[in-house]
């Protein structure tokens, strides 16, 4: 009787096999999202040296994040615009990044849905559109140019929308606005000089521009939204970091509200702190004039103002920076923030629908 049920063994061995292997072949479409691994042993965390990403930088001044975190170590790493950021999430360098809405919206339509999550909102406010003396309107602008950050970073998209609103062409004709893209020292500079004729820059660069280059505001973007908010930086995670290590997630996002509550009950350290990190990160702290201008712009928040995010993807349509506006839904996961927020005593945040496929 044992040497007969060999044969039939061997069959049923078989046959797993090639189940198992066809699969494997199918391309991985029915596989499970990742597995909960446990609290992560490395936190590899991305920002930028600008007041828009206050909470992160408070964060990391007074330790909120590594005290959270506990054994995971934190690794920080920063960038001065939207796109490289957005490569090192997509690229796998990265596992969280506190960055601009717009390349936010970007990396999650390049992934096609899959590669990231918004989590948590960080700033709101904190950019202005700032010109030399004798740019009164926006047709003053024609035949002059216009510096932001980088290419479809936030302030760029949202300089286009803005010429697009008023009736204005980007490019080289005389009747055209000439846009630019510089990293946010060098702007400076150029408008010094007087090769620039305007930037939509971000705080404390926009503030630098007018306290210490004579520019004069001609657009606070917060003038442009509902209720003057609109989401500056946010704060994204790898969908699989999210799924692995949701422990380590909540984590980061208890540090980051730690830190915006610190900082509203303590207006002047934050200043401090704040500049104690851009002084670290740039060799260079800020005027206490231009910290005090560029705080007056924002709105440290851990709410990402969900239901602009529609019209944000919208806006790359009008800026030309896409030709069909991304697709949003599904980009938001507030279930640790929402817990977060829960065991603080502070209401949840609204997903608006984003969180829905």
């Amino acid at each position: 009787m044992k040497r007969s049920l060999r044969p039939l063994a061997l069959v049923l061995i078989a046959a797993a096999a090639l189940t198992a292997c066809s699969r494997a072949d199918s391309g991985g479409s029915s596989a499970p999202a990742a597995a909960n691994q446990g609290p992560a042993a490395e936190l590899r965390l991305g920002y930028f040296p600008n007041i828009t990403h206050a909470p992160a930088l408070i964060g990391l001044d007074k330790g909120f994040f590594a005290k959270e975190l506990g054994s995971t170590k934190l690794v920080t790493q920063q960038f001065n615009a939207g796109p490289p950021e957005v490569s090192a999430l997509l690229g796998g360098s990265l596992d969280a990044a506190f960055i601009g809405s717009g390349p936010a919206i970007n990396a999650f339509s390049k992934s096609e849905g899959q590669g990231v999550r918004l989590i948590a909102g960080a700033t709101s406010g904190g950019a202005q559109l700032v010109v030399r003396d004798g740019i009164t309107s926006a047709a003053d602008l024609k035949g002059k140019t216009v510096a932001t950050p980088q290419l479809a970073n936030t302030q760029d998209i949202a300089l286009k929308k803005w010429l697009a609103d008023n009736k204005l062409t980007v490019g080289t004709g005389a009747g055209d606005v000439k846009v630019t893209n510089a990293d946010n020292a060098t702007t400076l500079d150029l408008f010094k000089k007087g090769d620039i004729d305007a930037a939509w820059a971000p705080a404390p660069w926009s503030s630098r521009l007018v306290l210490e280059g004579g520019a004069k505001v001609l657009v606070d973007e917060r003038s442009l939204w509902p209720d003057g908010k609109f989401p500056t930086t946010v704060l994204v995670v790898r969908t699989e970091f999210l799924q692995q290590h949701p422990q380590t997630v909540q984590a980061l996002l208890k540090g980051e509200l730690d830190a915006v509550d610190w900082a509203t009950a303590n207006k002047a350290d934050a200043e401090t702190a704040v500049n104690d990190q851009l002084k670290k990160l740039t060799g260079k702290a800020l005027a206490q004039n231009v910290i005090d201008d560029s705080w007056g712009q924002i709105l440290l928040t851990t709410d990402p103002l969900a239901a602009q995010f529609p019209q944000l993807a919208k806006d790359q349509v009008t800026a030309g920076v896409v030709k069909t506006a991304p697709v949003v839904k599904g980009f938001a996961d507030f279930t640790l923030l929402n817990k977060v927020l829960q065991a603080a005593g502070k209401p949840a945040v609204d997903a608006a629908g984003l969180d829905q496929k």
